[in-house]
């Protein structure tokens, strides 16, 4: 395969290649993290609920690849990003943040070590940034950072492992740990599969290049037995991660954010030693605490759903700002992420919205599936 250009900083949307797939299903298309991916496919109550029963299929279009190889690879990105490379032994992966020197996230990556390269999988309109970083830092290694035309798909759910054994034929065996890959045929074409939840449940992404994708996506629909499989768009996507606690670059952290802020314990090593923003990130942990802290809010089920930004207040003081927010089917009432001051982040701290709506702090997540 020939490599692609990466998208570039300008890059407004980026289409999947399953668009004229899903116009024909009838889906509704909306931008997603730089790409143009299914906000439903009918009634997102009925998406969210096939997730939360059975199983989903997501296209994750707006998810962009790209490689590190060379012989330096490993060391070069241990020492940039927060979490520990070397660890990592092929079939692993692990979550980590690409900081600035001040500490702020960047961009968050998934970083997956395979035999001979380590790839990266990020937002797709964080890809060229978290590149051209990483490129900036290549001062006498043997590294190359290549984009790669590969795409990926989602199953989420108490379903999704039974799903993904009748499209490819086998048990995904070996995966026992979020963030273990293995690469297997389907149809005539390598296809790598990741286990990793986006909604709380069991979940897992399948990598392939455009066509092979277009194949398996409609073989997995077709798979489908007594509707336990059910294509889902990113409205449902959106009400199932933020009932799971899970931060999004963008909506709930970003380049002002500390990782400790966003609670993203799991993206960092405090044992590796240095690499960039490491002096402030340790700072922060040597505190034992830092001013903001992103924790959930439980809202009355006669509220109406709060919108992204509208601020928190005690006593008049503003304490703190909505991320993201949502009405959660399985808790019946509104939800959102939101920063708040350390000194009111205590779970059942009382604080309000400007139009007078009393909230209730907690921690995160919201929901634990079983």
């Amino acid at each position: 395969m020939t490599t692609p250009a990466a998208p570039s900083n300008d890059l407004q949307l980026l289409p999947s290649v399953l668009a004229d797939d899903h116009r024909r299903r009838g889906a509704a298309l909306v931008a997603y993290h730089g790409a143009e991916v299914p906000s439903r496919f009918s009634d997102p109550g009925a998406e969210y609920r096939a997730v939360r029963t059975a199983a989903g299929l997501f296209d994750f279009s707006f998810r962009a690849k790209f490689t590190l190889n060379g012989e330096h690879r490993v060391r070069f990105l241990h020492r940039i990003i927060s979490n520990d490379v070397k660890s990592l032994s092929a079939g692993q992966g692990i979550y980590a943040t690409l900081l600035s020197s001040q500490g702020r996230i960047l961009a968050d990556l998934r970083i997956y070590a395979d035999i001979d390269q380590l790839w990266i999988d990020t937002d797709v309109d964080l890809a060229a940034k978290a590149m051209n970083t990483l490129r900036r830092y290549i001062i006498g290694d043997r590294v190359e950072v290549q984009f790669q035309e590969v795409y990926a798909v989602a199953l989420q759910g108490p379903a999704s492992r039974d799903a993904l054994r009748r499209v490819i034929g086998r048990d995904p065996e070996g995966l026992g740990g979020e963030m273990d890959h293995q690469v297997v045929e389907h149809q005539g074409s390598l296809l790598r599969v990741v286990r990793l939840s986006y909604t709380g449940e069991e979940g897992y992404e399948v990598w392939l290049e455009g066509q092979a994708l277009r194949r398996f996506w409609n073989a997995a629909l077709e798979s489908g037995t007594g509707g336990d499989l059910m294509p889902c768009g990113t409205e449902a996507l959106e009400t199932l991660r933020i009932e799971a606690g899970i931060p999004r670059y963008g909506p709930d952290f970003g380049e002002d954010t500390l990782p400790l802020e966003a609670g993203l314990l799991n993206a960092l090593s405090f044992n590796k030693g240095c690499y960039i923003g490491q002096e402030i990130v340790e700072r922060a942990r040597s505190r034992g605490h830092v001013n903001w802290k992103l924790m959930g809010l439980l809202f009355s089920a006669d509220a109406t759903v709060p919108g992204p930004g509208q601020a928190l207040e005690v006593e008049g003081k503003p304490v703190g700002e909505i991320t993201s927010a949502c009405f959660s089917p399985a808790l019946g009432r509104p939800l959102a992420l939101a920063y708040i001051r350390r000194e009111v982040s205590e779970p059942g701290t009382q604080v309000c919205l400007q139009n007078g709506d009393r909230t209730e702090v907690t921690s995160l997540p919201f929901l634990r599936p079983k």
